[in-house]
């Protein structure tokens, strides 16, 4: 037997019978521990899952495992950054010592012994292996007594983050085109970028006129105190006189905004009659005319979109 093995087995029964630090100081090496995952929109939430691996012992050397694209997408799905993309966010967080590329679903001896690895750390949730039976991918190393469990960080995850993005959609498409991506780089149509634009500069309209009414309040306040109106009679009055005027103002906009739909839906079909009659064929596929209803669908969604 060698002498790695013989400190493998000495380290491994000094933390059944004692303390972390009597496995540091029971062989002249690092404890050598394994963590893997997809790491996909690498955030806090991974980094504290490895901090704690890495402070499992006082002496640890942390090694982490990262599967690849191929890996990923069979087992776990689509992920937004590439494995060469993840492999270096690994490499760039401090409490990692050592990246293992190309890493396997499910952990085996061979693979432990390879990397002389001593415990393996993750969290204790389940994780189905590649039999499709709905077996732990840590079953092996939790029986063989090698498992140590780190907690997840509540309130974050890659898929919260995705979630997000795709809530706020229209407004994350209009950022970067405003930031000079193209609408084809979004992957968004000619009509859908106009009816983007549209409805942004309605809701910048909105919140001039929600400024607008704060002012005005603020006015009737200073002219209320400076006429000496008994103040609950003035304040049944204003509020009166406040909502005709925001029901009128309110209607204005409306008109004003049906009118600007009106002058592009105009502009867009005597576009596409000049293209077909020019014989042109459009590059997108979703070249459609909205319907009255579908713009007041987007007015609701950015309505309701206050927070």
């Amino acid at each position: 037997m060698d002498q790695t093995a013989i400190d493998n087995g000495e380290l491994i029964n000094a933390v059944a019978n004692g303390s972390a630090a009597d496995a540091s100081s029971s062989v002249d090496r690092p404890v050598r521990v394994y963590a893997d995952g997809i790491y996909d929109l690498f955030h806090f939430g991974h980094a504290r899952s490895l901090e704690q691996a890495k402070k499992l012992f006082p002496n640890t050397h942390l090694i982490v495992g990262c599967c690849n694209n191929e890996t990923t997408h069979q087992y776990k799905g689509k992920t937004v950054m590439t494995d060469q993309e993840r492999y270096e966010s690994l490499r760039h967080c401090k409490w990692v010592d050592e990246v293992v590329p190309d890493a396997p679903w499910v952990i085996n001896q061979e693979f432990l012994d390879k990397h002389q690895i001593d415990y393996v750390a993750h969290d204790a949730l389940p994780y189905a292996d590649a039999s499709g039976a709905g077996k732990d991918v840590y079953e092996f190393v939790k029986a063989a007594g090698r498992f140590k469990e780190t907690k997840r960080t509540d309130g974050i995850s890659t898929s919260d983050i995705i979630m997000r993005i795709v809530k706020d959609y229209n407004q994350y498409v209009m950022r970067n085109l405003d930031r000079g991506y193209s609408r084809k780089e979004l992957n968004v149509s000619y009509v859908r970028e106009k009816r983007l634009r549209v409805n942004m500069r309605l809701k910048k309209l909105q919140e001039k006129v929600k400024e607008q009414q704060e002012k005005v309040g603020e006015k009737i306040q200073t002219v209320a105190k400076t006429a000496h109106v008994h103040r609950n009679t003035w304040i049944e009055n204003a509020d009166k006189w406040v909502a005709g005027f925001l029901e009128m103002f309110e209607e204005g906009c409306h008109k004003m905004g049906t009118a600007i739909r009106d002058r592009i839906q105009e502009h867009l079909r005597a576009q596409t009659k000049r293209l077909l009659e020019d014989g042109q064929d459009s590059d997108d596929e979703d070249y459609y005319f909205d319907t009255e209803e579908d713009y007041n669908d987007d007015d609701e969604h950015y309505l309701s979109d206050e927070t």
